[in-house]
């Protein structure tokens, strides 16, 4: 029998005691033994000391059947467009759960281990790691109603009647932090009564008892399962929420962070190099939390991104994306921010916290409802309810107020928007929707009765290749723009996640940040953020230009002068011409 290295299960032993006590330790490493022994063909999938990334490296966010052809599975479609259009262009995919599922467009899982036949087979998901790393989503913290699991539960029968948390009701749960305003236990007639469950985001997806390592056990299995199937990258969705005890707030406990430490423990030891990125939109204290001291996750999302640039964007002052960028630590070696403007959720409202005022985040609120989108609530402390997220497409949160029809402004918004982040230290994830400038679905919402419904619309496959055909189209212009930015930006060293960044002191309008490889030429990203032209002397950019007489913009692919001059909402990406 596979045996767990002797190193391997000293880092266990404590991880393991701190979260079930020592009774039965030698037990638990034991089975974990046997769960990852299941799994010791894997592969390594690179070092652990020189991360998977570099700069060409580019997440795509996209569901299963985000397009969809005639008389073939939408996996098969997907695979088919991306191999004509991004091969290339960006290296992995994050196919969002394509499981069996039961409610909120695939979080809420009947079948952990089957792929959704409406989607396609495990032959499908596989034939995309041909050219693409893949990205998938452990959904842990909770499991649909209509699952095995907790049928089991209902009927009393083992070992899933110990999978979930029952509540008696007139427990104070005040201190639990929501981010829902649905209640948080939900009533179920079992076999053996009427029992109360605990249910954190909805009445469909009841949480799971990690408290209970049988749990753990079956979520080990699922993870390395997912590795064996191509995914070089695990997503940790709601990882936050995973521990509960009563009498605490129920969100980063130090449990939930020693299981994230043991997770990312067997996978260095079954298949190192396999990337664990944890899912917390939360203040960004919080949220960096999950970095651990590099032991955690390996890639965290900037959450305060997406809201930040739509504000700057919206005031025209990159004031707060400054500060906010001057204050950001480095990740630990081996770790990287992931850098995103929109996902298949809304755009989070907390991740603000501290960095605008009330004022100001009321405002970005505002901006959202004038352009067309939605304000999903959470409860706060003292049970009001509080804006949690923004539903919109990122695009349509790009509108100029002054000019709400003008679709070119709301294109070259857009792309700055897109800029900035794609310039920023950090591995950049688009969003399908983003790629293709898609604007709000409100029929869907309609159809649906859900605020999230706005950003995941659905394309047909001969439809959406007949409008990137035809450049006059805010779809053609979108897409070409993006990729053209995309293929550009993965020839530079400069855009290595790990490659420090500088932010250079700049007026309200002008977002400048230097990124400086070693050994390589630096690359000095200046935006222009509002709606008016600007003159900057190369020589106030940075220290790069500083004594330069001319640059070369690779965006625009023209030299500039003694003197950079910036349309509204233009960026360019400038390198001395000799570097070229």
């Amino acid at each position: 029998m596979w045996r767990l290295k002797s190193g391997f299960k000293e880092r266990l032993r404590p991880r393991l005691e701190f979260l079930y006590g020592s009774s039965a330790m030698d037990v638990l490493l034991e089975r974990i033994a046997l769960v990852s022994g299941r799994y010791n063909y894997l592969e390594q999938r690179c070092s652990l000391t020189n991360p998977c990334w570099d700069q060409t490296s580019c997440m795509l966010i996209t569901y299963g059947d985000m397009i969809t052809g005639e008389q073939e599975a939408p996996l098969v479609t997907l695979n088919r467009f991306l191999g004509d259009y991004l091969k290339e262009i960006i290296s992995g995919v994050h196919i969002l759960p394509f499981f069996p599922y039961s409610s909120d467009d695939g979080f809420s899982v009947i079948d952990y281990r089957k792929v959704d036949p409406k989607l396609g087979t495990w032959e499908d998901v596989d034939a995309i790691t041909t050219d693409f790393k893949l990205m998938f989503d452990l959904v842990l913290n909770h499991v649909s109603s209509r699952s095995r699991w907790f049928q089991d539960y209902i009927g009393s029968i083992a070992p899933a009647r110990d999978y979930f948390i029952e509540v008696e009701p007139e427990t104070d749960l005040s201190m639990v932090v929501r981010p829902r305003t649905s209640p948080l236990l939900t009533p179920v007639q079992t076999v053996l009564g009427r029992r109360h469950v605990w249910t954190t985001f909805s009445a469909d997806q009841i949480d799971l008892n990690f408290a209970n390592p049988d749990v753990l056990m079956e979520m080990l299995d699922i993870l390395l399962g997912y590795i064996a199937h191509g995914a070089s990258v695990i997503r940790l969705d709601a990882i936050a929420y995973l521990w509960k005890e009563i009498g605490t707030p129920c969100i980063n406990l130090p449990q939930t962070h020693e299981l994230v430490k043991l997770l990312r423990d067997v996978l260095d030891s079954v298949t190192p190099g396999t990337v664990l990125l944890t899912e917390t939109n939360l203040p960004h204290e919080e949220n960096i939390s999950y970095f651990g001291n590099g032991d955690e996750a390996h890639l965290v999302y900037q959450f305060s991104l997406p809201p930040l640039l739509l504000h700057t964007l919206q005031s025209g002052s990159s004031r707060h994306l400054q500060t906010w960028a001057k204050s950001l630590a480095p990740p630990p070696p081996g770790c990287s921010f992931l850098n995103f403007t929109a996902s298949h959720d809304g755009i989070g409202v907390r991740p603000l916290e501290g960095l605008l005022s009330g004022e100001e985040i009321d405002r970005v609120v505002q901006t959202v409802r004038t352009c067309g989108g939605f304000v999903n609530s959470r409860k706060a402390d003292d049970g009001s309810e509080i804006p949690y997220e923004l539903n919109i497409t990122y695009f349509d949160a790009m509108k100029d107020p002054d000019r709400p029809e003008d679709l070119s402004r709301q294109v070259i918004r857009f792309l700055c928007s897109q800029i900035i982040m794609l310039s920023l230290r950090g591995i950049p994830a688009i969003y399908f929707h983003s790629l293709t400038g898609s604007r709000n679905n409100h029929e869907g919402v309609a159809a649906t009765g859900q605020n999230r419904t706005i950003n995941r619309g659905r394309w047909l496959d001969t439809d959406l290749r007949g409008l990137l055909a035809d450049r006059q189209t805010v779809t053609g212009q979108v897409f070409k723009a993006y990729t053209d930015l995309l293929a550009k930006r993965r020839l530079h060293s400069a855009f290595h996640p790990d490659t420090p960044q500088e932010i250079v002191d700049a007026p309200d309008s002008i977002f400048i940040v230097v990124r400086t490889p070693e050994p390589g030429s630096p690359v000095t990203c200046v935006h222009n953020v509002g709606s008016v032209k600007q003159r900057i002397p190369l020589a106030r950019l940075g220290p790069a230009l500083h004594e330069k007489e001319t640059a070369w913009d690779l965006i625009g692919e023209e030299e500039i002068g003694k003197n950079l001059h910036l349309e509204p909402y233009q960026c360019c990406w400038l390198v001395v011409r000799e570097q070229v």
